[in-house]
C-alpha cells in the first residue's frame, strides 16, 4: 500500500462527484446512519475532521496486529481511503446498500452492525493473511497493509442478497443466481482492478456469510435488539437461508 499523509482540507474530484451523486439520489432518501457514515468518511478524507493519525498509521495487516499490537487498526482501517476516487466508489455503493438495509434493521441497529462488521472484517483479514503466509511461505500476505470500506461493503452485499428474493442478477455482463453474485463480483474486481485488496474483499464476504448463514447471526441479532430496544424486520427468505445453513 502506498503511504498517504493526511491531506489538507479541500475538495477533490471524487468528493465533488460524490456530492452530486448524493444530491441526485436525494438526501431525504438516504437513512440517517448511512448519510452520517458517508458524511463522516468524506470529511475525514478531506481533512475537515481532525484526528491524531494518518491513514498509514491505521492501515491493517497481519503483522501490525499480531506483532505490533496495533489494535485500533482492526476498526479504524475500514474508514480511511487512499484516494478521492476510492472514497467515491465506496460511498456510492454504501448509499445504495445502506438505503436498502437500514430500514430493515433500524438506524441504531444498523450503526451497531456496521461497527461489528468493521471489527469482524479486520479480524478476518488478519486471520486470512496469517493463514496464507503459513500455507504459501510468502510473507507478502503477512505484511501487506490495507485501508478502505470495501470489506464492510462486501459483508453488506452478502446480507442484501440474503434479504432479497433469489433471482438472476447481472454482474459484469453475466447473469448468475443472486447467491453467487457476490463471489462473481469478488473475482471480477480482482481481475479488473489489480490494485484492489482481494484479501479485504474476501474477508468481508466471509464475515457476511458467517452472519447470514450461521447461528452467530442469531446471537448478533439478539444482542443488537437488546442494546437498541429496536426490532429487526428480516425478510422470510433471510430466516429460510439461515435455517437451511443450520440443518
Amino acid at each position: 500500500m502506498r503511504m498517504i499523509r493526511r491531506r489538507q482540507p479541500g475538495l477533490e474530484t471524487g468528493l465533488i462527484l460524490l456530492a452530486l451523486q448524493v444530491i441526485n439520489f436525494g438526501i431525504d432518501n438516504i437513512p440517517i446512519t448511512t448519510l452520517l457514515g458517508v458524511l463522516a468518511q468524506s470529511l475525514l478524507y478531506a481533512g475537515v475532521i481532525k484526528v491524531k493519525w494518518n491513514p498509514e498509521d491505521v492501515c491493517i495487516s497481519a503483522s501490525r496486529i499480531i506483532v505490533n499490537k496495533k489494535w485500533r487498526s482492526l476498526f479504524l482501517s475500514n474508514f480511511e481511503h487512499g484516494s478521492d476516487i476510492h472514497l467515491y466508489y465506496n460511498m456510492v455503493s454504501f448509499v445504495i446498500k445502506g438505503s436498502s438495509l437500514e430500514p430493515i434493521y433500524g438506524s441504531l441497529n444498523f450503526a451497531l452492525l456496521l461497527g461489528l462488521f468493521a471489527v469482524g472484517c479486520g479480524s478476518m483479514y488478519v486471520c486470512l493473511g496469517y493463514a496464507l503466509t503459513k500455507l504459501t511461505n510468502n510473507y507478502f500476505h503477512y505484511h501487506v497493509c490495507a485501508i478502505g470500506f470495501s470489506a464492510i461493503l462486501f459483508a453488506l452485499k452478502v446480507v442484501l442478497v440474503c434479504e432479497s428474493e433469489d433471482r438472476p442478477t447481472e454482474v459484469g455482463g453475466f447473469r448468475v443466481p443472486s447467491k453467487f453474485s457476490v463471489w462473481m463480483e469478488l473475482v471480477l474486481i480482482h481481475v479488473l482492478v489489480p490494485n484492489s485488496s482481494l484479501l479485504g474483499h474476501l474477508s468481508g464476504t466471509l464475515v457476511g456469510c458467517v452472519y447470514c448463514y450461521t447461528s452467530i447471526g442469531d446471537t448478533i441479532d439478539d444482542s443488537l435488539t437488546k442494546l437498541s430496544c429496536q426490532s429487526i424486520n428480516h425478510a422470510n427468505e433471510f430466516y429460510d437461508r439461515r435455517a437451511i445453513a443450520l440443518f
